[in-house]
């Protein structure tokens, strides 16, 4: 075997952004169900209500695939005013479907003794 290391990759894409608007606009923009519609359309949202409200600085929802095997996830709008006056968003996407922690079964060539069924 070779003895390559790999980086562990971690369960979240983080995603940053710089802005020229202020904080309150993009805030509007990622919390106003109005204004969110037009980028994050409710379909999206497992739950068209926020799961946690940080007023001003953080919002989370619950994301829900439209696709099978339809796992959920977490997103996280995070916002800071910058030196320039504008908006820093970072946007954290989390799987943490349920699914994704059942614990998993041996795996079928596992060297075991055979269970045969009597005829």
């Amino acid at each position: 075997m070779n003895d390559l290391k790999f980086p562990k990759q971690g369960k979240a894409i983080e995603l940053e952004y710089e802005f020229n608007e202020p904080p309150q606009k993009v805030w509007r923009a990622v919390s106003t169900p109005e204004l969110r519609e037009s980028w994050l359309p409710k379909e999206a949202l497992a739950n068209p209500e926020a799961i946690s409200v940080i007023q001003g600085k953080e919002v989370r929802y619950r994301l829900r695939d439209d696709a099978p095997p339809f796992l959920e996830s977490t997103v996280t709008f995070r916002l800071a005013p910058n030196a320039t006056g504008g908006t820093s968003l970072r946007i954290i996407h989390e799987l943490d479907d349920a699914q994704l922690r059942k614990t998993s079964k041996a795996a079928a060539n596992n060297n075991g003794f055979p269970v045969m069924r009597a005829a």
